[in-house]
């Protein structure tokens, strides 16, 4: 029996090897990070081998890690200072007691700042391909697939260059969320990312079509300048931009339909929305001891994500005007001046373990600005939210929360403690918020398998077969025209005219030879 259970470990150890990859990953820095490193870890575990790409000074990427090897690029990537900068002028635009128009306006004004990303973007390819000898080594090296972020058309770039399989970790791409590329997407119940749901009104869909329009316009305008020059070196004049994105072999979305409105899909797009929320672990002694300190009332936990870390001081000292009235224990991700409104109930930490904070049992609230990752796991765990949106999707986000009857939000241009607090004691006080919520977690759990044990099996099922081409629609390489089958409607339409004339003309000819015969008659 020992010998028995001797060989069939052997032989799955084997089985390991013989099917262990090659897996080369393209990322975006940042909290983006935050979640490709769970599927590198797993891929790691399952015996694979992982590179990745970074920069000199990544900002969450590290050189040196037990789960990968790192290709190193020697280009200073200043995007944590970019986002900060953008990250606080949009706070300060939605401060301001302008005009509604007249924010939106310097939104846009101020917007293009952020698209120095893809000039890093640009910089880093054109790094890499000028070097013929890390060129020839990625070649050499026989990689099974490219994994990465959409974000920016890095690694779809290098992918089509190199000719190998492409997998996504997507919610949005460089265009816009990502079904929008891939699926077809009826905008009369599909939302842009506006705060509409998918129920809309007339004039909501009016809305909704012209800013689809206008936000395609002006990504393409504001993107793919940047990367025209270098597209047209190294894959000439007929390569287009857009389709390195749509021939991707595997999407898999950062997506649930517990928290998304159901809508259209493709084949080769797989669902993991929640793939990074795992059961709590114990929290560390000085967390513990301060939570059990709550007793009763329980905690409440505020983060406003890796990209906020501070907050202009009279707005900090508003929130914690508000925390320190409450019943409750607060733990609060903050690394700004302290505020001189603090209570002797809130503890101020530089990091905090979102996850099993949430997990514990005594937690009451979570107080975030809605990025993707904390939304999936305040679902997991089933904890109400309060969101103060700032940047990006994260309005939309939480505007799809307040749907579903589980979150407050309270706009930044409006916060300050007395509604703040009347937010937290309204989701507190009202059992609906946690009872919808909870309803969101047993429904986001019952799955036949995890998202992240499906993203993997799908990953090696495109290293097996070399790709996904048969779940791949090839759509994409139709025209416009012949897409929404313009030149279909074009042709009926004439070829119904031209019969309607016909019969007109044959009907007239009849008329004129009765006429004809009646005076010959006559």
């Amino acid at each position: 029996m020992t010998m028995l259970w001797v060989w069939s470990c052997v032989f799955w150890c084997c089985v390991s090897l013989v099917h262990s990859g090659k897996v080369l990953v393209f990322p975006v820095d940042g909290s983006h990070w935050v979640n490709m490193r769970v599927i590198i870890e797993e891929l790691h575990s399952r015996g694979h081998q992982v590179t990745v790409i970074r920069h000199t000074n990544s900002w969450y990427i590290k050189e040196t890690s037990p789960f990968y090897t790192s290709i190193r690029v020697n280009l200073k990537n200043d995007s944590k200072n970019i986002v900060a900068a953008f990250v606080s002028k949009n706070i300060e635009i939605k401060r301001g007691r302008n005009p509604a128009w007249l924010r939106f306006l310097q939104e846009i004004e101020y917007f293009p700042q952020f698209l120095e990303f893809h000039k890093i973007t640009c910089t880093t390819l054109e790094r890499i391909f000028e070097n013929q000898e890390l060129m020839q080594m990625l070649k050499n090296t026989n990689y099974d697939l490219i994994l990465t972020d959409p974000a920016t058309p890095g690694g779809a770039i290098l992918a089509h260059y190199l000719k190998l399989p492409l997998v996504f970790n997507v919610r949005f791409t460089t265009y816009g969320e990502g079904h929008f590329i891939i699926a077809p997407s009826p905008l009369s119940y599909i939302p842009v990312g506006i705060e509409f749901s998918d129920k809309m009104s007339f004039f909501q869909r009016v809305i909704n079509v012209l800013i689809f329009y206008f936000n395609q316009h002006s990504l393409e305008k504001m993107i793919t300048p940047h990367y025209q020059d270098f597209m047209k070196k190294y894959f000439g004049q007929d390569v287009d931009f857009y389709s390195m994105f749509q021939a991707a072999d595997l999407w898999l979305m950062r997506v649930d339909f517990v928290f998304e409105f159901p809508r259209p899909t493709m084949p080769n797009v797989v669902y993991m929305g929640g793939f990074q929320c795992k059961p709590a672990k114990p929290l560390p002694d000085l967390l513990e001891e301060f939570v059990q300190s709550s007793g009763e009332h329980g905690f409440i936990i505020m983060s406003l994500g890796t990209l906020i870390a501070d907050l202009p001081a009279d707005l900090a000292e508003e929130i914690a005007a508000a925390f320190a009235e409450l019943p409750q224990k607060v733990i609060w991700r903050y690394k700004g001046s302290r505020p001189s409104t603090l209570g002797n109930n809130t503890l101020l930490v530089d990091w905090l373990p979102q996850n099993d904070l949430l997990g514990h049992p005594h937690i009451q609230l979570f107080v975030s600005h809605g990025g993707t990752n904390g939304i999936y796991e305040a679902i997991y765990h089933g904890v109400p939210v309060v969101g103060i949106p700032i940047v990006f999707d994260q309005a939309d986000n939480l505007s799809k929360l307040r749907v579903r009857g589980v979150a407050r939000t309270v706009e930044i241009s409006d916060l300050d403690r007395t509604n703040f607090q009347e937010a937290i004691q309204d989701v507190l006080n009202d059992p609906s918020y946690r009872m919808n919520m909870q309803r969101l977690s047993r429904l986001h759990r019952d799955q036949p398998m995890r998202p992240l044990d499906t993203a993997l099996f799908w990953i090696e099922f495109v290293m097996r077969h070399k790709g996904a081409a048969h779940l791949r629609t090839e759509s994409y390489k139709l025209p416009w025209y012949s897409y929404h089958s313009v030149d279909v409607i074009v042709f009926l339409l004439a070829a119904a005219v031209l019969l309607l004339f016909s019969i007109f003309g044959f009907l007239w000819f009849c008329f004129r030879l009765c006429v004809q015969r009646k005076q010959k008659c006559e």
